[in-house]
């Protein structure tokens, strides 16, 4: 006697050597016993093992599914009942067995119920699976033929519109990743070398720019329409003559100086900020606009403003127009001691922007030993000067040397770039500084003596963080420190400027204490002013190993910071060198350099030996 059972989800048969009740042990057609429960039999045939089952398979595929499904109606039936009437009489056990094998293998048109029965899918749902089915069908074809064109090196022309998603967020439930990531296995390649193989990436610039906008500009770095220029402003008019120092690049100028001579000795001195907020309420679509963007993004070669170019260009303090600005006024001494203040929100005559390039030339540690020769504003800078020597020194804790004592500055002219190395702590530099920490020093200062809410920068134990509770900023040494000299910039800056008019004005504050757009505007500025520094490190060294193979850099000379650690000469890119030997701080090094990769932004650098 033989037996056809199921086991583990599919059909056996095999000869029964031993019955004991509950349990068979039997003997499958290719020789292996084993132990069958009896509630797993469906039936028990005498025909010959060999072959049964393949023969049986065979039969199934001839059974007509749709009719099949026709014939049994919507109740729940078992399959013999099923097999006589679709076979018209008691089947054969190879009939049963064809039969239970097609039903058992079309889960789609019968659901089973329980041993040997089954129940008919309902139309609706038999509709549904199949259309399903034949979506994956359509969809594994569709698979297959993408994974052969990507391994082929051609790119399937419905990727092109989903470059980005593949690039950047792959969705492993799409087919499109799914081919990605099997041609990529049969590649032994990354799919993003895949993508890069098949001529999807046309710029490892772009690919960089892109994740970054992808991300955080899904809509595009464009503004909305606007509808006209911020309103006219009622301000007094200041009679000085501002001037500002720039890069020649900069195009947000939102501070200058001004120096006149008072009656009797002295001078007065102006430090100028653009007054965005003068024109700029809270909660004006503008204002929406900064919030959401909460800082200019910078990159070598441009940026991304955080406000609309014509609202900068009304605000910024170009040379020759009349402009909005929050002023603080410093009298002093002859012997440059401040023995007042005074904060005016007027407007002013911008008469220069003196730029980085030229005015260091001018102006700089040997010109000012040897003597300044006469350029504009000539006089005004030495004085300006002077008195950052003086607020330096009367800091408490001066700003902490930095690893690395030179500036760069990043010029990208048509795929070339220029790197301009600036050393760190120039006149200019120490000029442009320390007017800043002593306007940004003294409004803090002064809000927190009115008891008006600001957003101040607190440093304690080496650590910077926003706070509305003025404390002390250890690293510059001053009692306490707010942004408050870049609104046309930084969003926290514009805040803070608003709190300054209207304590100027004594006008009620636009911000309370710790209400909730202040601590969201800490909040979300301090996530993504990271967030934006971190994409401009990320190009600065894209555009350091682009200046590599621009200048066929294959040796270098460079400086040891720490361990394996060191500081590729004349430009900012900072390389671990597994090769290199235990060396003190500041030894220079001779280097290989090899392997650059523009899109991991890796390279190889291998010690060559010590510099003489």
């Amino acid at each position: 006697m033989n037996v056809f059972y199921e086991e583990e989800g599919s059909f056996k048969v095999g000869a029964v050597l031993a019955d004991h009740g509950t349990s068979l042990q039997v003997e499958a057609p290719h020789g292996k016993r084993s132990k069958v429960k009896a509630g797993n039999v469906l039936f028990r045939f005498e025909q010959p093992l060999q072959g049964f089952l393949e023969t049986a398979h065979k039969a199934a595929e001839d059974i007509d599914l749709e009719f099949l499904w026709e014939c049994c109606g919507q109740d729940e039936f078992s399959y013999d009942a099923l097999a006589r009437d679709y076979f018209g009489r008691s089947p054969s056990a190879q009939e049963s067995a064809a039969l239970l094998i097609r039903l058992h293998g079309a889960p789609v048109y019968f659901y089973k119920k329980g041993k040997g029965r089954y129940r008919a899918a309902p139309a609706d749902a038999l509709k549904a699976a199949l259309a399903s089915l034949e979506r994956k069908r359509e969809q594994a074809l569709l698979q297959s033929q993408y994974i052969e064109q990507l391994t082929r090196g051609e790119l399937p022309e419905p990727f092109r519109a989903r470059i980005s998603e593949l690039l950047y967020k792959p969705d492993r439930n799409t087919v499109e990743v799914k081919a990605l990531e099997q041609a990529a296995s049969a590649l032994k390649l990354t799919p993003l070398r895949v993508l890069e193989k098949c001529g999807a990436i046309a710029s490892s610039h772009d690919y960089h720019l892109n994740r970054f906008l992808f991300e955080h500009f899904p809509r595009g770095t464009g503004f909305p329409e606007l509808g006209g220029a911020p309103p006219s402003i009622e301000l007094p008019m200041a009679q000085v003559q501002a001037f500002s120092i720039d890069d020649a690049t900069t195009t947000e100028i939102d501070d200058a100086f001004s120096v006149e001579p008072l009656p009797g000795g002295g001078w007065r001195v102006g430090i100028h900020i653009a007054a965005p907020a003068a024109g700029i309420p809270g909660g004006a679509a503008l204002d929406e606009i900064a919030a959401a963007r909460l800082s200019t993004v910078y990159m070598p070669g441009g940026k991304i403003t955080m406000l609309p170019e014509p609202v900068i260009a009304n605000y910024s303090l170009t040379e020759g127009r009349i402009c909005p600005a929050v002023s603080l006024y410093l009298e002093l001494g002859p012997d440059l001691v401040v023995r007042a203040t005074s904060t005016a929100v007027e407007q002013l005559r911008i008469a220069a922007n003196l730029r980085h390039d030229a005015l260091e030339e001018q102006f700089n540690e040997q010109t000012l030993s040897t003597g300044l020769r006469e350029f504009p504003f000539a006089a005004e800078l030495k004085l300006l000067w002077e008195l950052a020597t003086v607020f330096e020194a009367g800091r408490g804790r001066p700003e902490p040397a930095r690893m690395i004592q030179m500036d760069y500055n990043f010029y990208v002219e048509s795929e070339r770039v220029r790197i301009v190395e600036r050393r760190r702590g120039s006149p200019v530099d120490k000029l442009v500084a320390e007017m800043m920490i002593l306007v940004n020093a003294e409004w803090g200062r002064a809000l927190a003596q009115a008891g008006v809410p600001a957003i101040y920068r607190v440093q304690s134990n080496g650590k910077v963080r926003m706070s509305t509770v003025p404390s002390a900023h250890q690293g510059l040494g001053v009692p306490q420190y707010i942004w408050a000299s870049s609104p046309l910039r930084r969003y926290v800056d514009l805040i803070n400027q608003r709190q300054i008019i209207a304590w100027q004005r004594g006008e009620t504050p636009p911000y309370v204490a710790n209400s909730e757009p202040l601590l969201a505007a800490i909040r979300d500025f301090e996530v993504m002013y990271e967030i934006y520094a971190d994409f401009q490190r990320t190009m600065e060294r894209y555009w350091c190993l682009r200046w590599l193979i621009q200048e066929g850099v294959s040796t270098t000379r460079a400086e040891v910071l720490r361990e394996s650690l060191v500081k590729i000469d004349r430009i900012p890119l900072i390389a671990r060198v597994v090769s290199l030997p235990e060396l003190q701080p500041g030894t220079e090094v001779s280097l290989a350099i090899s392997h650059i990769d523009l899109l991991d932004l890796t390279f190889h650098a291998e010690y060559l030996g010590k510099e003489h």
